[in-house]
């Protein structure tokens, strides 16, 4: 028998060059001859076809010493053995192999940080993984990886030891020991070289610190090398939005104690001097709207030099390119510098490029949304010329659905194809829909047994629908709704509505009187622009009075009785605009909605007008605050000479309306006698109302990229007033106080802490209150 043995026992890379070379040479040297069989031995897990696939070499073919050292390099190649060698048997080649182990399992000793799922991930990318054949030096790169995981949690003093444990069918059992110790923690941050400003107000740009009451959550003391970048582009934002044109920041040095426990951060800059803008002027192709471009200028002449402004006005010039098709202009603004009076001039210079039409519209993150609940919101086409304008508007209309976290679009220049351009729409999902089913407990409703199913995008359609059943000591609620957005192809929605609600007193008296309202709707919205809808439908509704046998009804309730009987019917005809010019629906930063509602019944027992109008307005104070305000009126009166129908009143108070008051107390009320003969507070709310509410909101500290995450301090003005009761703005109540809110997996969560600052005696305070499924 004749053979040769080329083997490798450290790395395969290795061997495979000493392979080469010793299969040249004379005393490894093998007579050519024709292979009549191959025989793979030594493999125990590996399927010998794997073998056979990778071999340059077949039966029937003329084995040669190059074909030798070929075929072990590309099993060396393979990753799965650890010593491979070639014998022959007369004219039988023989492939020997030694496997490498693979891994049974991988565990961690020591973890606390991070969640173990977190860390077989980061593995998994430098190849370790459970199945997967174990390599020394893998393991050490694991040992790499695992320290740098833990260096960007500021665990500067980690340590990583990887153990590998022989188990049965030639695996191993790879366990990492950490010890990982404590965060390094940012003792000092040092300023050098700043004069305008002081070293306090530089530090307020930084979202690194030296610690706070707030640290344990936010762990703005730990330091990251990319957080610390990110603080430096603040800087340099903060001075060049202050007029220092030429400012820099020379050097950072990053110092750690010998124990790695304690970080210093000391930061060289060079303020420069403050420059004033003397002009801006335009050069360059303008397409003959000169006039309209300058209209567009941010920059401030004779005020200091703004980066921010500079920059606003570049993105405003290139937006107004791309209304007219000119996806690839080009705008620059020059600074022509006079250091000698600390001036300097902007040319603003632009080449609008070539125009270009959209080939074709790219949607992506949808992974239950189908594509045409997107695409039917665009107006900007495929085939169509490009349009700045209206693929700004098709991203506000994605977002403005609710179903998406985050929408974002992108431009992709088509190689070879000058005047086209594809669009990439990338969008975030956020969970639309939940399920409920449970019970729970309370002092005022006692058990109260739920059942739920609400989907705003049901099975990805973009249609909403909703079943609700509620049963309670004092209200018990059946409720179905059904929205389909788009009922016909050009985008008019229609929704029904059919309801039950059974109402008692609060009154301790489960034989109190009840109010039952049952119904059905059926509504129209009709879009008359891109951000304007009319509404029109019609209701059937029927409402009865029933008396029980414990509390007896109030004398408001009676006097309607007394008119329209226990129980009577009305069909009102509704009316509805809205028009919504928020750049999202979850997390408005800027824009407008309003909301105008009217409701006509002439036809039933009931004769009356009942209307509401809403606006809203944000303001974006900057990149992370966010001013809202918001006014909700309501008015009505009853028709024929009828009095306003006591079911249709408005309320206030509680979380939606007037916040650190019970909800639905502030307004006219009636007292009435309890069972045992005590007297109780019946609120009765009033056909008109005025709630107004202002909020201050920022993001809330460590909440990453959940843009739905705020903080909000808020001031609450606001009461329902009765019939014959005259609006006086000095019977508002009013409130204020501080807020959390977050469009969380189970749906919108709102907590507000709220202390009354215009409050009258008997009012009913709750300064705590939590809500899911509230807005502003």
């Amino acid at each position: 028998m004749n053979f040769f043995d080329i083997r490798s026992r450290l790395q395969p890379a290795a061997w495979t060059v000493a392979a080469s070379l010793m299969a040249c040479m004379p005393a490894w040297a093998v007579d050519p001859f024709t292979v009549r069989d191959i025989r793979v031995e030594g493999l125990q897990r590996i399927e010998s076809g794997t073998v056979f696939a990778s071999l340059p070499l077949r039966v029937g073919d003329q084995y040669s010493d190059e074909k030798g050292a070929a075929a072990i390099r590309a099993l060396f190649a393979l990753g799965l053995f650890k010593d491979v060698r070639l014998e022959t048997e007369g004219d039988v080649l023989v492939v020997v192999v030694e496997e490498r182990p693979s891994v049974a399992a991988v565990e961690f000793i020591g973890l606390k940080e991070f969640d173990k799922d977190v860390l077989l991930k980061a593995l998994r990318e430098v190849g370790l993984a459970e199945g997967r054949p174990y390599d020394k030096a893998l393991a050490d790169k694991a040992e790499q990886e695992l320290k740098r995981q833990y260096i960007n949690r500021s665990l500067y003093g980690a340590e990583v030891v990887s153990t590998a444990t022989p188990v049965d069918r030639n695996r191993v059992n790879l366990s990492f020991t950490i010890t990982e110790g404590g965060p390094a923690r940012i003792k000092q941050i040092q300023i050098v070289g700043n004069k305008a400003f002081s070293e306090s107000d530089l530090r307020d740009q930084f979202n690194l610190d030296t610690g706070g009451w707030m640290s344990w959550y936010t762990k703005s003391d730990r330091y990251a090398r990319t957080k610390l970048n990110a603080d430096l582009e603040a800087l340099r934002s903060y001075y060049l939005a202050r007029g220092f044109l030429e400012f820099r920041i020379d050097s950072t040095q990053v110092a750690m104690s010998p124990d790695k426990q304690e970080m210093a951060i000391t930061i060289n800059v060079t303020e420069g001097e403050r420059f004033v803008v003397s002009g801006v002027k335009l050069e360059g192709n303008y397409l003959d709207k000169d006039d309209e471009f300058k209209a567009l200028v941010k920059i401030a002449v004779g005020k200091p030099y703004n980066a921010e402004t500079v920059a606003e006005t570049t993105k405003a010039f290139t937006d107004y390119f791309g209304k007219f098709g000119f996806a690839f202009a080009k705008v620059e603004a020059k600074p022509e510098i006079d250091r000698q009076n600390n001036r300097v001039q902007f040319v603003l210079q632009a080449e609008p490029s070539r125009r270009a039409y959209v080939r074709r519209i790219l949607v992506s993150g949808n992974n239950r949304t189908r594509d045409e609940v997107i695409r039917r919101e665009f107006r900007q086409y495929e085939a169509a010329w490009y349009d700045g304008d209206k693929i700004r508007l098709s991203r506000d209309r994605v977002d403005r659905l609710g179903f998406f976290t985050d929408v974002n679009v992108e431009t992709i220049e088509i190689p070879g194809t000058p005047d086209q351009v594809d669009l990439m729409f990338t969008v975030a999902e956020k969970p639309t829909g939940s399920i409920s089913l449970g019970a729970g407990f309370s002092s005022a409703e006692k058990v109260t047994l739920s059942f739920g199913i609400r989907q705003e995008n049901a099975f990805g359609s973009g249609n909403y629908l909703a079943v609700e059943v509620n049963t309670s000591k004092y209200n018990r609620n059946l409720v179905l709704s059904t929205t389909d957005p788009y009922f016909t192809q050009n985008g008019i929605s229609r929704t029904l509505d059919v309801f039950q609600r059974t109402t008692r007193p609060y009154l301790g008296d489960i034989n109190s009187y009840s109010l039952i309202n049952s119904g059905v709707g059926l509504r129209f919205g009709v879009p008359v622009t891109e951000t304007d809808t009319v509404f029109v439908g019609a209701n059937a509704e029927q409402t009865q009075i029933k008396e029980g046998s414990g509390v007896p009804l109030p004398a408001p309730y009676k006097e309607y009785a007394g008119v329209f009987g226990s129980t009577s019917t009305a069909i009102p005809l509704t009316l509805g605009w809205a028009r919504d010019g928020r750049d999202s629906a979850l997390v408005p930063n800027k824009g407008t909605y309003q909301r105008l509602n009217a409701d006509l019944s002439l036809a039933g027992d009931v004769r009356y007008f009942r209307s509401n109008y809403q606006y809203q307005q944000y303001f974006p104070l900057s990149k992370k605050y966010t001013l809202a305000l918001n006014a909700d009126l309501g008015w009505g009166q009853g028709l024929s000479g009828q009095p306003f129908p006591i079911f249709k009143n408005f309320y206030v108070g509680g979380l939606g309306s007037v916040r650190g008051f019970e909800q639905s107390t502030l307004g006219p009320n009636a007292r009435t006698i309890k069972g045992d003969d005590s007297s109780a507070l019946v609120y009765l709310g009033g056909p008109k109302k005025i709630v107004l509410n202002a909020e201050f909101m920022v993001p809330f500290p460590g909440a990453g990229n959940d843009k739905t995450l705020r903080l909000f301090g808020f001031t609450d003005i606001g009461r329902a007033f009765g019939e014959n009761e005259k609006v006086s703005f000095g019977d508002l109540r009013a409130s204020a106080g501080i807020g959390l809110s977050w469009i969380s997996p189970m749906g919108p969560l709102r907590f507000s802490y709220a202390t009354p600052i215009r409050k009258e005696t008997g009012d009913k305070i709750q300064k705590l209150q939590f809500q899911i499924g509230t807005s502003f």
